[in-house]
């Protein structure tokens, strides 16, 4: 069984932080994990529940005893990073950042909705319009950064990560859009790469990977899927999608990409080049169903599992783009899934998390997982496996618990 090359990080990851859930789906940017991942939990299985101020959709990363997230007020004035104890869900500290100009949101999205992270010293968090903000983990400000207006009517959700002490972060947006290096320890831009001004904006968060030992970013867009160098930020290859947005997070295994567009568009796989004038190859590409792609794809035993937000959850056979079955999980879907080395991890609006074992002939949900019986509470965030426990939130609430 394959999932995907975890040595070829090794470059880009400190091995001793390898597992560390330090950014948006943790190491690898698409959710796969070493870690052992309970099959079964219900509301007994609650460790702690805490109520947060404003509203997000971010997802939980740690840093030591500590979780954050963050979260924005309803009118987008205001806009919070969140520090919480991990043991109990006590509130430790809350650092407010203001915007003078809050931009317009879709109603699916909001002013809490990228993911910060941290590199266990330092925590960074990315609030649009007002700004790129990093701070130590008791909440001293150590820098803040005005990276635009970021016009549009949809709002923001790209994700900062952290790699080898630089912050990469993308800008896309209906005016200028770029993708961004940064020093964290200075919140000088070290690099920018300009990208195409976009129709909607862009939502997308880059993800490292190697290709034939080179390291490199793949960065998802309403055009199509983009490399660039981790040390310079020029473009090393592109290749073109079939249906815009490009929101989900690309997921790479057994040397291909494999990506969806966020509007309804095929699924295709990218052989990805190392530049040097050599070019991307499109693989296959295959028939996406179900409408509308939010949650990103994923890769488990040679098989591709995409679900859409309106539930059709679609298998292919990852080599050759072959639909192997099709099916419909109950609920809406915004959130993405979490892999284990056995599992596919996926949780709808209403917080119930469907865990799949794989199989090439027909979908096998061996749980349905309810954290919360409340019919109010919407969840789009991502699973966060964190220190043995797992962590989700709903818009307003963070849920710490552990199952079987």
């Amino acid at each position: 069984m394959r999932i995907h090359s975890f040595f070829s990080f090794f470059l880009l990851v400190n091995l001793a932080n390898a597992e560390e859930w330090s950014s948006f789906r943790g190491p690898s940017g698409m959710g796969t994990t070493d870690q052992n991942i309970p099959l079964q939990w219900d509301t007994s299985s609650i460790v702690w529940k805490t109520q947060l101020p404003g509203t997000g959709q971010s997802s939980a990363v740690g840093a030591g005893s500590k979780i954050f997230v963050t979260s924005g007020e309803t009118d987008g004035a205001r806009r919070h990073l969140l520090c919480v104890d991990q043991d109990n869900g006590k509130l430790l500290w809350q650092r407010t950042v203001r915007s003078s100009n809050p931009e317009s949101v879709h109603r699916m999205n909001g002013w809490g909705t990228p993911t910060p992270a941290t590199d266990g010293k330092r925590v960074v968090a990315f609030f649009g319009p007002a700004g790129l903000h990093c701070f130590d983990l008791n909440g001293k400000s150590l820098w803040s950064l005005n990276l635009g207006d970021f016009p549009g009517s949809w709002g923001v959700a790209a994700s900062p990560i952290i790699l080898n002490g630089i912050v990469y972060h993308n800008c896309d947006s209906m005016g200028p859009s770029r993708l961004i290096a940064v020093n964290l320890e200075t919140g000088k831009i070290i690099w920018e790469s300009p990208r195409a001004e976009k129709p909607r904006g862009g939502w997308s968060t880059p993800v490292p990977i190697e290709v034939n030992g080179k390291s490199q970013l793949v960065l998802n867009g309403e055009y199509g899927v983009r490399g660039y160098d981790l040390s310079s930020g020029s473009e090393l290859w592109f290749s073109k999608g079939f249906n815009g947005r490009g929101s989900p997070i690309p997921f790479f295994g057994d040397g291909l990409l494999y990506v969806v567009n966020g509007k309804p568009g095929d699924l295709y796989a990218v052989k990805p080049a190392l530049g040097d004038g050599q070019k991307s190859k499109m693989i296959w590409n295959a028939k996406r169903n179900g409408g509308r792609d939010l949650p990103s794809p994923a890769m488990l035993e040679s098989m591709v599992f995409v679900t859409s937000m309106g539930g059709v959850i679609t298998c292919y056979d990852a080599p050759t783009g072959k639909t192997l079955w099709i099916d419909r999980l109950e609920g809406a879907f915004s959130g993405s899934p979490l892999v284990s080395k056995s599992h596919y991890y996926i949780q709808n609006e209403s917080g119930v998390t469907f865990v799949i074992e794989p199989d090439r002939k027909h979908l096998k949900v061996i749980a349905r997982n309810r954290l919360s019986q409340s019919q109010e509470e919407i969840f789009r965030s991502t699973l966060s496996p964190i220190s043995g426990k797992l962590y989700t939130r709903s818009l307003d609430q963070l849920y710490c618990f552990a199952g079987n």
